[in-house]
């Protein structure tokens, strides 16, 4: 398990797509197969281009201990999706960094909290255009379910909203608003795993 992640800076280029962070900075995430084997990198923006590249992710989810799940609605100035409800966090390993680590650094990072027994939850692929935006979500997405019990402290840039709701208000929420692209197929992936987690509390 590497000891810190790793941060592809390739050298500037005027036809290069703005950095999705602000700063400058190009990000590149793992290129893989269809097995989920590593293949390359490529820069976070051009990956998501249509028709979009395969990459790696991962989802997070987590819940309290009365089994509800943890949703955050994605700040407006997000370049993909923004202002749409998703599940608690998902993101993209750097180049090197294990999909687990990962997940645990960014929820730390958008949420100022540590999860409580997270654990795998399988994977799943997928192919998810946007319509509003145009990107595509080609993804080799790791699950992760767990627990939170601490305080949350959002980072504005990244989250607008959070809400825990059980089964049946997450059904009623979803009637509110738009959720974001890939939740469903997230959702019903990690299913058997949040099962075991709550204990069926929460309605799932």
């Amino acid at each position: 398990m590497p000891t810190s992640p790793v941060t592809g800076r390739p050298g500037s280029s005027a036809a290069a797509p703005p950095s999705p962070n602000g700063t400058g900075e190009q990000i590149l995430l793992e290129l893989v197969d269809e097995d989920g084997t590593t293949i390359g990198t490529a820069e976070k923006l051009s990956a998501h281009m249509a028709p979009g590249r395969l990459h790696r992710a991962f989802s997070v989810f987590l819940f309290d201990d009365a089994g509800r799940l943890l949703l955050q609605r994605r700040a407006l100035g997000k370049y993909h999706s923004p202002g749409v409800w998703s599940n608690t966090c998902c993101g993209h390993p750097y180049p090197g960094e294990q999909p687990f680590v990962a997940a645990a650094r960014r929820t730390a990072e958008e949420l100022g909290v540590s999860p409580v027994l997270m654990r795998e939850a399988g994977t799943v692929r997928y192919n998810h255009p946007d319509p509003a935006s145009g990107l595509v979500e080609q993804e080799y997405n790791h699950l992760f379910v767990g627990v939170v019990r601490d305080a949350l402290h959002p980072d504005p840039d990244e989250i607008g909203e959070t809400a825990f709701v059980t089964a049946a208000e997450l059904a009623a929420k979803r009637e509110e608003g738009p959720f974001s692209a890939w939740f469903q197929t997230v959702l019903d992936s990690v299913l058997p795993a949040v099962r075991e987690v709550t204990g069926g509390s929460g309605g799932w």
